[in-house]
């Protein structure tokens, strides 16, 4: 693995920038066309539901619409706490602990898992899945650590 700390910086903003683009309040709408460009075409997301199930970033996109259009979920906002990053090449990996503040009362947590392609020079997500955390799976370390 490589150290470059040219990489991992790009890398970190990467994720910062796809956490802070899928935010959105009355009047402020999420900035879907940001959100988009963090991710390689053809990006695999898995969200924490179970059973698993592929989602595509316009899948992912639409069902996100559709809650805030019917109401479901009128204010949303992430915040990235903290991220291990490692890198080979032009391949990374990354865990990503992260907080959502739903409706403006609703805080959840969760780390993303994330590999990456640097491709012309660009490094984008080529793969997502991420969990909830919970009491007994609680996110620690360089994640963010569990708030009493």
């Amino acid at each position: 693995m490589t150290t470059d700390d040219s990489d991992t910086a790009a890398i970190r903003a990467v994720i910062a920038a796809q956490f802070k683009s899928l935010a959105w309040s009355p009047g402020q709408p999420a900035d879907w066309d940001a959100f988009r460009a963090t991710f390689f075409p053809d990006t695999t997301l898995i969200p924490a539901a179970r059973p698993a199930r592929r989602q595509s970033v316009a899948q992912f996109i639409a069902r996100m619409q559709q809650l805030e259009a019917d109401g479901t979920l009128t204010h949303f906002h992430e915040t990235m706490l903290g991220a291990t990053i490692h890198v080979y090449g032009n391949v990374a990996v990354a865990l990503a602990g992260c907080e959502m503040l739903e409706n403006e009362t609703a805080v959840t947590r969760d780390v993303s898992a994330f590999l990456f392609v640097k491709d012309g020079g660009v490094w984008r997500i080529t793969a997502m899945a991420w969990d909830l955390e919970t009491r007994e799976r609680p996110i620690s370390g360089e994640l963010g650590a569990l708030k009493p």
